[in-house]
């Protein structure tokens, strides 16, 4: 997600985690990166940081590439839908209808701690075809400013507690909070078979500006690449719901196909 407000509940999500991020914090100094390539990596338009190389074999068993990925799958005139901060249990499900109303797969970018907190959530997103993204332990967007240590033990801790709550299924993709990403972070995302995910299109759903509103951003700035970004928690998510409702057959509409990003 993009660094909105709404700090209240991402404080609640730090709180959760403190206790994971203890060890982290207590051996590396929070000091700020040289060279970090900061949350412009993620928006649209970013160019692709770093070097064109593959980390090591993970998730489908095939080389990551360590760039930002922004691409559909199915081409030019494929669309992402990517939902961010979850699992919620109740929006995650509310959403999770609409997209099967529509027969649309996505990919669910989820905070380590929601995971944990709810595994049946996790395992019903698998189960409806979706993928899964890592999102972090405590959504830190200012991760990007922090050291190696504390980077490595968001991103790690978070893939396994996703793979605990999902019964085994690893995320296929890491997407920094914020888009505070480093060239640190996205090698260490890729060696473990998670691909750094960027968007294109942020429908500002979290700031909640109305169903009316996020819906117009999207269809102006679909034309700016494929990958949206929408949340299911961090708040009442119902606009999100009703603007899915109407967003998705829209798409459709103008003739989008619906596949996952590119790995």
């Amino acid at each position: 997600m993009a660094r909105h407000g709404g700090r209240g509940w991402h404080a609640r999500v730090l709180a959760a985690a403190l206790g994971v991020t203890a060890l982290a914090a207590a051996t590396s100094a929070w000091t700020a990166q040289a060279g970090s390539t900061g949350a412009q990596d993620a928006r649209s338009g970013a160019s692709h940081h770093g070097a064109a190389d593959a980390g090591s074999q993970g998730g489908e068993g095939k080389p990551v590439s360590v760039e930002i990925a922004h691409a559909s799958d199915h081409g030019d005139r494929g669309v992402n839908i990517t939902i961010d901060d979850g699992p919620d249990p109740t929006w995650t499900p509310q959403v999770l209808k609409v997209l099967k109303d529509n027969g649309v797969k996505a990919t669910f970018c989820m905070v380590g701690t929601q995971a944990q907190a709810h595994p049946d959530m996790v395992k019903a997103v698998v189960a409806a075809g979706h993928r899964l993204c890592d999102h972090t332990v405590s959504h830190d967007t200012t991760m990007d400013r922090k050291s190696e240590a504390y980077q490595s033990q968001q991103i790690l801790d978070a893939e396994k507690m996703i793979i605990k709550a999902s019964g085994g299924v690893r995320p296929l993709y890491y997407r920094a909070p914020g888009g505070a990403f480093t060239p640190y972070s996205r090698k260490l995302a890729a060696s473990h078979g998670m691909r750094p995910l960027g968007w294109n299109v942020d429908s500002k759903d979290f700031e909640r500006p109305g169903t009316e509103a996020i819906v117009t951003t999207v269809k102006s700035e679909v034309s700016n690449g494929p990958t949206l970004l929408f949340h299911d928690a961090g708040g009442d998510r119902s606009q999100t719901v009703a603007a899915l409702r109407e967003i998705l057959p829209w798409l459709k509409q103008q003739g989008y196909s619906f596949g996952f990003p590119v790995r």
